[in-house]
């Protein structure tokens, strides 16, 4: 894969944030970038807390960082992590990105090693429900 100089600022912001994760039970540190539609990049690490259920995964804490930053809509993102293999968002993330992405954008992830795994969103979470879905 060929990086742009906006994919070697999201890995980078990605990679940034991970450093800083608070994940002192998994060891699994995980940080998250987001090209939004305002054109920022948002960012967002994973943070654990003792009652598992309650922490908050790197792509939630980007998507919030979105948010409260005034962007509408992800455009592109980059999840890094530890480990040979590309980390992918977990299921709950897939679907939280897709409350904030069209089905055609690019998730891409890493593992400290390798190359990464680029996919749109639809072949990481297929047939799925969005918003459209709703009634308005």
């Amino acid at each position: 894969m060929t990086r742009t100089p906006t994919d070697q600022a999201l890995f980078k912001a990605a990679e940034a944030v991970r450093a800083k994760a608070y994940a002192p039970y998994s060891r699994f540190s995980v940080g998250a970038a987001i090209l939004a539609d305002d054109g920022k990049i948002y960012a967002g690490c994973n943070i654990e807390n003792a009652a598992y259920p309650v922490g908050n995964c790197a792509e939630a804490s980007a998507i919030a960082a979105m948010i409260a930053g005034g962007g509408k809509r992800i455009t592109r993102i980059y999840v890094t992590g530890p480990g040979k293999a590309p980390v992918t968002p977990c299921g709950a993330c897939r679907q939280r990105i897709r409350e904030f992405a069209d089905l055609s954008v690019q998730v891409v992830s890493h593992g400290v090693d390798g190359d990464p795994l680029l996919c749109t969103l639809e072949q990481l979470l297929p047939h799925s429900f969005g918003p459209e879905y709703l009634p308005k």
